[in-house]
């Protein structure tokens, strides 16, 4: 890579040598590690879900309030590498939202169902008291943004976040009523409320991994064990790199980037084009979370570099000219 380094920018013109990761080709290790879960480790998952819900459905106060519990994230996309990587499941309130105004012309007088019939606070500690009561207090950590539910033989280890449902109001409909986008949105125990959009994530992603040839998720998982071999390997610029960056930064390869008959070469064009955006704040200004409802860099002072280098590290490890 040290050519492409002169220019600034990596090249998917030239032809890439064959690494030896471990004992086995590159791509011959790409393809094992563009593999999904096996299917215990997904049913493992798959209960820690189910338990998650029934402790909290057994509860008499909380359950007198609606709520609904989904997974979210790697284990819901099928995205997730670790072995024994913690489950997200989300446990959103329906009875209260809270919501934003930005991009409408509403006012907040206008909004449906405003007037809380509880606090956040005091639906995040009923959802603490609901898994303590099914799991005991040994087992539940309090974090900053949610609780761990510890695993066993039978279930992973379970995040659990509590959240209300959260409304991004848009411009008044054809009849003047409201409109909205909906997601769900979190007060972590110090700093501001986070806003997020799990059913988007996963609609879009099914959505680009159909017209991809369910090729999209496969570079993702390549990508994170890739992060994963280099930080095994202390390699410092791989080592505080998020997964969901990654799907993010996977997210805004072209869909035809994605073609060929090697995981090599999609790889190859995935970094090179990853790489050559994040050079700069303009090049990728535009780039959004998988959602599209967020961008992936505005806001952000560090994200950007760190990312760019964590790209750069990866084409050397790999060894692609």
């Amino acid at each position: 890579m040290t050519n492409c380094r002169q220019s600034s920018q990596l090249s998917i013109d030239t032809p890439y040598s064959i690494a030896i990761l471990s004992s086995m080709s590159l791509e011959d290790t790409l393809r094992a590690w563009a593999q999904p879960p096996s299917e215990t480790e997904q049913t493992k998952a798959e209960n820690a879900e189910r338990v998650i819900r029934d402790a909290l459905n057994a509860d008499t106060v909380l359950s007198s309030h609606n709520f609904r519990v989904f997974a979210q994230g790697s284990y819901k996309a099928r995205t997730n590498v670790r072995l024994n990587s913690d489950v997200d499941i989300c446990v959103v309130c329906e009875d209260v939202h809270f919501y934003d105004l930005q991009f409408s012309d509403l006012t907040a007088a206008e909004l449906p169902g405003t007037s809380p019939s509880l606090t956040f606070w005091q639906f995040r500690q009923l959802v603490e008291q609901a898994l303590v009561a099914r799991f005991g207090r040994a087992a539940v950590t309090r974090g900053k943004k949610a609780f761990d539910v510890h695993a066993n033989t039978y279930r992973l280890d379970a995040d659990v976040v509590a959240a209300f449902e959260f409304r991004r109001y848009n411009k008044r409909g054809p009849r003047g009523e409201a409109t909205w986008t909906d997601g769900i949105a979190f007060v972590p125990d110090a700093g501001a409320r986070i806003e997020n959009w799990p059913r988007q994530t996963y609609e879009n992603g099914v959505a680009k991994n159909t017209r991809t040839s369910r090729c999209y998720k496969s570079v993702i998982r390549i990508m994170k064990r890739l992060r994963d071999a280099m930080q095994e390997d202390n390699i410092v610029a791989a080592s505080n790199v998020g997964s969901f960056a990654i799907e993010s930064l996977i997210w805004n390869v072209p869909d035809p980037d994605f073609g060929g008959d090697t995981y090599a070469g999609v790889l190859r064009r995935a970094l090179a084009h990853t790489f050559n955006n994040t050079l700069s704040d303009e090049a990728c200004s535009d780039w959004g979370e998988v959602n599209e409802l967020k961008y992936l860099f505005r806001g952000t002072s560090d994200l950007r570099p760190r990312l760019n280098a964590f790209l750069g590290a990866a084409w050397d490890y790999v060894s692609f000219d």
